[in-house]
């Protein structure tokens, strides 16, 4: 397949055109034109993109890639290290971020839902990457228990352990400003990756429960299903590769 077939493919699925980013969406850093192999992972590390030179991959598509608006524009140090590798290797760097966030089937919301169990989940009206839906199995201990079984990480948990998690909202990754807006759903249990101080304090002093599940943890599904999506969809050898990262 070529890359541009490939971008194209992409597009129509992610429909990047419809968010305003922090960073670009799409092609980031141009490699060979024909793509054959593709490797996928949650960050543009050197050390996946070290594991995608080993796998021989022609491109890698990641939901963390580079040129972020905050960030340092010069390509040096750590920034060029990263862009000789692809470039000396041919290879494409694609990233997806709030497109792939809010996909309503490959997106990290939607198939977090999927790995938890919670039915009927959909994003709020208020905001379209602030997801809820339906757990009650049981309280939000047994709820936290149930996602370091999937996650393999053990949650921070705030709040009272035993209430009820009947009603759940979520947002991946470092959505932690969303948790006021969760708590006025009426929502039992609100999950996102990272945490703040005062969140400790609106959990405590509201009774809605926050669980800290990790940036990383709960960011892996959503570019490991696009893989697979694009694995089906394309006939491509799409490899997932999945680092150690704590946060």
């Amino acid at each position: 397949m070529q890359l541009t077939e490939l971008l194209a493919v992409l597009d129509a699925k992610l429909e990047p055109a419809r968010f305003k980013d922090y960073a670009p969406n799409g092609l980031q850093v141009e490699g060979r034109s024909e793509v054959r192999r593709i490797v996928t992972g949650v960050t543009a590390s050197q050390a996946l993109i070290d594991a995608a030179i080993a796998a021989q991959a022609d491109a890698i598509v990641v939901h963390h890639g580079y040129f972020w608006k905050n960030e340092a524009a010069p390509i040096v140090g750590i920034k060029r290290q990263r862009i000789a590798s692809l470039l000396q290797h041919g290879i494409s760097l694609l990233a997806y971020h709030l497109p792939l966030d809010a996909h309503p089937e490959l997106g990290n919301n939607a198939q977090l839902a999927r790995q938890l169990g919670i039915a009927n989940p959909q994003p709020t009206a208020t905001e379209p990457l602030l997801w809820q839906g339906d757990w009650g199995q049981g309280t939000a201990a047994d709820f936290a228990a149930q996602l370091a079984s999937r996650l393999g990480r053990t949650p921070l948990l705030l709040g009272n352990a035993q209430r009820r998690a009947r009603h759940i909202a979520w947002c991946t990754g470092g959505a932690q400003g969303y948790f006021e807006q969760a708590i006025a759903l009426g929502v039992d249990v609100f999950i996102s990756g990272e945490v703040s101080e005062q969140n400790l304090h609106l959990a405590e002093e509201t009774g809605v429960v926050f669980l800290a599940a990790g940036h990383h943890a709960t960011e892996r599904y959503g570019v490991k299903a696009l893989g697979e999506w694009l694995a089906t969809e394309c006939a491509l050898n799409v490899q997932f590769i999945d680092l150690y990262n704590p946060v």
